[in-house]
């Protein structure tokens, strides 16, 4: 089964919730700040990171693409990113 690395690039972020709305298991809007956290990510400096199977990747494609700002990146097993 084919794996794949959510980024998100959370000084990017500016809290539009596109992604919230689009898979709401794993977007969450973070109260402290405004911006959303990637729900069972893990937390860098300046990024969390999560991975993921083909089951979850069209919804998290969808999120990453209502990002306004691009700041959800998708990487495949090959460390080509898909957005």
């Amino acid at each position: 089964m084919a794996t794949f690395k959510v980024l998100l690039d959370r000084e990017t972020c500016i809290g539009a919730g596109a992604c919230a709305k689009a898979f709401s298991e794993r977007w969450k809007m973070n109260d402290n700040d405004g911006k959303v956290d990637l729900v069972g990510g893990e937390t860098t400096d300046k990024e969390q990171v999560l991975e993921i199977d083909e089951h979850e990747l069209d919804r998290m494609l969808e999120a990453a693409q209502s990002c306004p700002v691009n700041a959800i990146h998708i990487i495949d097993e090959k460390g080509d990113r898909l957005i």
